[in-house]
């Protein structure tokens, strides 16, 4: 059973409280360890406004169960996924651990609506954007788009006040389409070339990786490959258009 510390050692604050708090809290009932830790100390750290990596990784756990269930099967391919995420992050002996953490919260009735709007409520948008990614590639694992996926996707989306641009943006980025370099820059294909060049510049601004670096190295690094395929979508249409 994960224990209290792991999580404290992670900086995790606000996702204590919440369905967040509550969902962990049942699942891995060894973590509010009472012998250490008083319900005021709990309290304390429920009221910390800012995200740090303990918080981030909550939010994620908990959003990957609720993906990994959209379409009412676990596939191998997902869990693969997130196991092959965890220890590129955190090295194998933290992974096997929050993995553990994941299998218990998977028996859980997720309150997807209520979990993301605490998301949404006390993380910046730059985090949400790189914890949206991440679903998205839960979700595309097995290379299949179900319907029940994408339906739990555009409703994150609305609950994280992730803009349709965005959703848009961060599906092409998944999801192959003819036109998906314009939809990952945000623009349409007749767009002018002043007009894809001031979009990559503002969109290169969002996604650098360095929007998350108060998550840490490990988050950090996560983010580059979101950055990565924002960056080849503008190169492919700068060949496709020919200009520099």
């Amino acid at each position: 059973m994960a224990g209290f510390g792991k999580w404290l050692g992670g900086g995790l604050g606000w996702a204590f409280g919440g369905p967040i708090g509550a969902l962990l809290g049942f699942a891995l009932g060894s973590m509010f360890d009472k012998a250490q830790y008083t319900s005021d100390d709990i309290g304390a750290m429920n009221g910390s406004p800012n995200t740090m990596a303990g918080d981030f990784t909550a939010s994620l756990l908990v959003l990957s169960a609720a993906v990994m269930k959209a379409d009412g099967k676990i596939l191998k391919s997902e869990l693969e996924f997130v196991k092959k995420f965890l220890i590129q992050q955190f090295g194998h002996d933290k992974a096997s651990s929050y993995l553990l953490d994941l299998r218990e919260i998977l028996k859980q009735d997720i309150p997807v609506r209520d979990v993301a709007i605490q998301i949404r409520d006390y993380m910046d948008h730059s985090s949400r954007l790189q914890l949206y990614h991440y679903l998205w590639g839960i979700a595309m694992a097995d290379n299949i788009l179900d319907a029940s996926e994408e339906r739990l996707l555009q409703q994150l989306a609305s609950y994280l006040r992730i803009s349709q641009y965005d959703y848009q943006s961060i599906r092409a980025m998944h999801v192959k389409d003819v036109d998906n370099d314009y939809k990952i820059l945000e623009v349409s294909q007749d767009a002018s070339v002043e007009e894809i060049k001031k979009a990559y510049r503002k969109l290169a601004i969002k996604y650098h990786p360095d929007k998350v670096s108060h998550l840490g190295e490990d988050y950090k690094k996560a983010a580059e490959e979101k950055f990565q395929k924002l960056n080849e979508a503008y190169e492919n249409i700068k060949k496709e258009r020919g200009f520099h």
